[in-house]
């Protein structure tokens, strides 16, 4: 295997990134970020990595949603408050059904950039570059707002900067407190039967932390109780501004992307010779990739081989994204492949992407039920191969948007138009969110019971 350096991505095949026509600008751009200071340190990249290989091993579960897309636009700290604290919920709920720790890792401070199936975008007979996500041109029609602009890896970095700051301060500086946890109920949820599900929950918790504190147990004792630990994640699909923010722990001597602690290959992404893979293959940092109905088992058995060759735990998390009605029948053969091979990953369920469709009304949106259908399928695929489904990868927000249709709210196809904010594809709300939680705890409390009898019996 060739030598790797930051740079050695650009002697591979890079696809689904912009062409931008003034290689001086960019070449500027790529210095300035070079000097910029790191988004996150190589230890909370370690820390990751060392909490991913207690789930690989079945003793956590990993949380993974946020934006499908960032946007320059929505950029505000509510919007950042918000989906933190419905992440918190979730993670509340998953971790009192199966009693194992959630490990929670947000969709934000670097979700920018988007591929697309076709490098072009037509309206009205009129053809454009398609829109890439705001680090890369602007979602307005326009032909002057559609050409890659590198300055606005300037702007991305520093959004990025300022919401990991907020994260960093929501986490330790005592909004995580489990004492809290009747607060973190958004307003508009009052609506969803899930949020009196979620009170319910709180109050339980709520007795429990006034006994332990009885018994001189509280916060003081147990840091745990007061804060969490909270990282993010993006699919590093721009890889001019990932190798700008590449950097050689002084530690380790070990190169991190220290645009975030965890950063994945796009389904379309992975294939021999791509930048992306050789790019990936040097990098610290705990990786994802997308695993779609396209991927050969043998191909991605390559893949761990290139990118995990000492087949390290909590290197690697496999998302699997088939959809609702062919999940149970192609995913097994990559979960068989990689079983037979021993290689320690984490499978994670993206229940999103495979579940796109048109609605009558003209708005691509993805139905509640079959988001949950899928999630049902891969824990079924997982029983029926006696290997453990570790993780949910879901693009949500706190805000009260109608995007997704269905769940307890029934949010209808007519209901879309009122509250459609997204930049890119449709995202849970925030009821959405907490009912998925709830309905996932039941599976996982299931899964749980189902190992624990099968260990006493052996």
């Amino acid at each position: 295997m060739r030598e790797w350096t930051p740079q050695s991505w650009r002697d591979a095949n890079g696809i689904q990134m912009p062409n931008y026509t003034d290689a001086d600008a960019l070449a500027s751009v790529e210095a300035t970020l070079a000097n910029y200071p790191p988004l996150i340190f190589a230890g909370e990249a370690r820390q990751l990595r060392a909490d991913l290989s207690e789930v690989a091993q079945g003793k956590a579960f990993l949380l993974q949603g946020g934006d499908c897309a960032e946007s320059f636009a929505e950029f505000n700290p509510t919007n950042i408050r918000d989906t933190f604290r419905v992440i918190l919920q979730m993670a509340v709920v998953l971790t009192y059904a199966s009693k194992v720790p959630v490990v929670k890792v947000g969709r934000m401070a670097g979700q920018f950039a988007k591929p697309r199936s076709s490098d072009v975008e037509e309206q009205g007979g009129v053809s454009l570059p398609s829109y890439r996500g705001d680090i890369v041109n602007d979602i307005a029609f326009e032909e002057a707002s559609r050409v890659p602009d590198p300055q606005r890896m300037i702007r991305a970095y520093s959004q990025a900067s300022a919401t990991l700051n907020l994260l960093r301060a929501y986490a330790s500086g005592g909004y995580a407190n489990l004492h809290k946890v009747h607060s973190w109920t958004l307003d508009f949820m009052g609506k969803s039967p899930w949020a009196t599900k979620f009170e319910e929950l709180a109050g339980r918790i709520g007795e429990a932390l006034a006994f332990m504190d009885a018994c001189g147990i509280n916060a003081d004792m147990v840091p745990q109780l007061n804060g969490t630990q909270f990282y993010v994640s993006h699919e590093a699909l721009l890889l001019p501004y990932e190798e700008a923010l590449t950097r050689r722990d002084s530690l380790t001597g070990d190169w991190y992307d220290t645009s975030a602690h965890f950063v994945w290959i796009g389904d379309r992404t992975r294939f021999e010779d791509s930048a992306h893979v050789e790019y990936f293959r040097g990098i610290a940092n705990p990786i994802g990739m997308k695993c779609g109905p396209s991927l050969d088992p043998d191909d991605l058995l390559k893949l761990l081989d290139t990118l995990d060759p000492e087949r390290s735990p909590g290197r690697i998390t496999l998302i699997s994204r088939f959809g609702h009605d062919s999940i149970e029948e192609q995913f097994p053969r990559l979960v068989r492949a990689v079983k037979a091979e021993g290689h320690p990953v984490i499978w994670s369920c993206d229940p999103m992407h495979g579940n796109t469709i048109k609605a009558d009304s003209g708005y691509k949106t993805r139905p509640f039920e079959r988001i949950l259908a899928e999630v049902k399928g891969f824990f079924a695929v997982h029983r029926a191969e006696g290997t453990y489904g570790g993780g949910i990868h879901c693009e949500m927000t706190g805000q009260d948007v109608t995007e997704c249709t269905g769940g307890a709210i029934d949010v209808t196809d007519q209901d879309l138009g009122d509250r459609y904010h997204t930049h890119c594809d449709p995202r849970l709300n925030a009821g959405q969110s907490i009912e998925l939680a709830f309905l996932l705890a039941e599976m996982l409390n299931t899964e749980m019971a189902a190992r624990e009898k099968e260990a006493a019996a052996a």
